[in-house]
């Protein structure tokens, strides 16, 4: 007989099918690399072929999320296929792709003057099946938008990666899932000078059939890689979790 979390587990795929999602059998390709966060996701593994949906406050916040981005396309684009950037306003320095693993000359970067081109020009470019992933800069999107993102994806099973800038609303989206990624101070290496690597405080606000959480990654030896909290950290987020 199936207890109940077998068949809430059945109902939850169940639903992911119906609405045009079919996560990959557990384990399937190896994962995206992103350790503890993949656990959150249907099956626990990333959701390539859907639209993920980031969201930035502040210019450093976008600054975070593209190269946490660029983490990702190392590995959507290790078995080929180019990648298209779009937006109105590019900010991203294609040189520092090159720190995530990511050639900059296997990015296509198109610049347009209104935000509605950005949209339709992404929407166009999740149809070509050749991409191995499709970024897009904007400000809005309504659900009926982002729908019509995800229905394009479900044919040709390009990622798609919406990064949203200073949203004046946040309504809900077709989205699978919506990040927020903001910067951490770095660690200087033992012994050696300068920065040490990129680090995000990583936030699922919202994940479909998933479970949204917070951790803490951090970029070495091109990969990502949890930061592991130190005890008087943890001690203080007791202490105020308690006080709070």
């Amino acid at each position: 007989m199936d207890t109940k979390r077998d068949i809430i587990s059945r109902l939850q795929k169940d639903i992911l099918a119906w609405q045009g999602f079919v996560p990959p059998p557990a384990g399937a390709g190896g994962g995206i690399g992103l350790g503890p966060v993949e656990a959150a996701f249907p099956n626990g593994v990333f959701p390539t072929g859907a639209i993920h949906e980031f969201l930035s406050e502040m210019p450093e916040h976008a600054a975070a999320s593209g190269g946490f981005i660029a983490g990702l396309l190392k590995t959507l684009m290790q078995n080929g296929g180019a990648c298209l950037w779009i937006s109105m306003s590019r900010t991203l320095f294609p040189p520092a792709l090159k720190a995530f693993g990511v050639e900059p000359d296997r990015i296509i970067f198109i610049d347009l003057q209104r935000e509605k081109d950005v949209l339709w020009a992404m929407e166009e470019a999740l149809k070509c099946e050749g991409l191995a992933a499709v970024v897009a800069e904007m400000r809005e999107i309504s659900f009926t938008q982002s729908r019509r993102l995800q229905l394009a994806v479900e044919q040709s099973r390009v990622t798609g990666f919406i990064l949203r800038s200073d949203p004046r609303k946040l309504s809900a989206t077709a989205c699978v899932a919506r990040w927020k990624i903001s910067p951490l101070p770095s660690e200087p290496e033992e012994g050696m000078p300068g920065l040490g690597f990129p680090r995000w405080h990583i936030e699922l606000l919202k994940v479909r059939n998933g479970n949204p959480g917070s951790w803490k990654m951090e970029w070495s030896a091109g990969r990502f890689v949890p930061v592991q909290e130190n005890v008087d950290e943890k001690v203080l987020q007791e202490h105020e979790r308690k006080a709070g």
